[in-house]
């Protein structure tokens, strides 16, 4: 019971026996003898009342005590269970988050892979595809350089099996047939069979005994052969008077002047053809006078732009064409090479940029799987740090 509930108790029962003192001292009663009585009961109400109150008192504080210590096991209790749940739950989303990010890595992992098997395939290939190219086009440029070498060695065995033309050629016909077999034995053993045409038309209706199709600057370029033979032999005769001889030069200069400008009247034509023409002489003896005796008509035939040839500077001339079809062929093979190749730095550059996109992504997941190591050893530490309190609890 509480203290203030005996304290009321105990007000009321001095009040009564002062009324009852005062209700005696009315009547009259031995004062004395009352007195006496009243104090005696009065100690030993008071007496049992002490003791009363003393174990109503002990009660209490054992009963406080014991909800003290009842409360103490409860929340002790109660903190014990609420630190296990939270050690289960943030174990449980430490795995959940470990297994989260071990399966993104994993996924990272193979889309990096994926995508460098890839990067790495197309790099492969479109080198590959470069080289191959690249190697074809070597190779054609090798065996055309042993073509011309070929028929290097095939004019050479030419020139030293020809006989004397003056023993071999009759007449007229005979020796314009000789010069154009001449030279189209040079042409066939020189020159591509797409880079020329024989007895090939022009606009204007002429009929050339050769058309070489030669690449820009220099044009489409017409051979013409010609075989003066009668005057040069009458020329040259020396059983012949020195008039007639004169008479037989004046003569073979008229037919090579009409040569040349037949050719340049008919074989030049602007827009389809060079600017110039080449008149071949099938006789090294007539092209070496023409140089030595008559400068006149070599200035002649420069002036209308007509090329005076041999079968030797005619060979010369023909791998001259051959180099500049070589070249022309090269320098497009090469601009091919160069497309190749720029593309091919193009796709490298893109390849530079994704790897290195994808390196950035690398760091990027290397920092984070460093911090979430640095989260976990202090989520560790926490851990350790909270078993010790509860041992210590334990303990205590």
């Amino acid at each position: 019971m509480p203290t203030e509930y005996w304290f009321y108790l105990l007000s009321a029962l001095l009040t009564l026996n002062l009324l009852l003192l005062l209700w005696l001292l009315l009547r009259r009663v031995d004062v004395s003898r009352l007195f006496g009585q009243f104090k005696v009961e009065q100690l030993q109400q008071q007496g049992q009342f002490q003791q009363h109150l003393t174990e109503q008192l002990h009660n209490q504080r054992l009963h406080l005590q014991q909800l003290q210590q009842d409360n103490l096991l409860q929340v002790l209790q109660k903190i014990t269970e609420t630190q296990q749940s939270a050690r289960f739950e943030l174990s449980k989303n430490l795995q959940q988050q470990a297994q989260l990010l071990a399966e993104q890595v994993k996924q990272l992992t193979q889309s990096i892979d994926l995508r460098l098997k890839d990067i790495a395939g197309q790099v492969e290939r479109r080198l590959s595809e470069g080289f191959e190219k690249t190697n074809q086009t070597f190779t054609d440029i090798v065996k055309r350089l042993a073509l011309i070498d070929d028929a290097q060695k095939k004019i050479t065995e030419l020139s030293t099996n020809v006989v004397s033309l003056q023993e071999v050629l009759a007449d007229k016909r005979s020796r314009g047939a000789f010069g154009e077999v001449q030279l189209t034995a040079l042409i066939r053993n020189v020159l591509p069979e797409a880079h020329f045409s024989l007895q090939h038309t022009l606009s204007n209706g002429r009929i050339a005994d050769c058309m070489l199709f030669l690449p820009k600057p220099s044009g489409d370029i017409v051979i013409d052969a010609k075989f003066p033979l009668e005057s040069y032999k009458k020329m040259t005769d020396l059983q012949l008077s020195t008039e007639e001889r004169k008479q037989a030069q004046r003569q073979f200069k008229l037919d090579i002047k009409k040569h040349i400008n037949d050719i340049a009247d008919k074989y030049i034509i602007a827009n389809e053809t060079a600017d110039g023409a080449i008149l071949f002489l099938p006789a090294e003896a007539i092209f070496a006078e023409l140089h030595a005796y008559h400068a006149d008509i070599v200035e002649e035939a420069y002036r209308r732009r007509v090329w005076l040839t041999s079968p030797t500077t005619l060979m010369a001339v023909l791998t001259t064409a051959r180099s500049v079809l070589k070249d022309d062929a090269t320098r497009r093979q090469v601009h091919l090479i160069q497309e190749h190749l720029i593309k091919l730095a193009e796709d490298f550059d893109r390849f530079r940029g994704r790897f290195d996109n994808l390196a950035k992504h690398i760091d990027q997941a290397a920092v984070d799987v460093k911090q979430i190591h640095t989260s976990a050893n202090k989520i560790s530490s926490r851990f350790s740090q909270i078993e010790k309190v509860e041992w210590l609890e334990e303990n205590d």
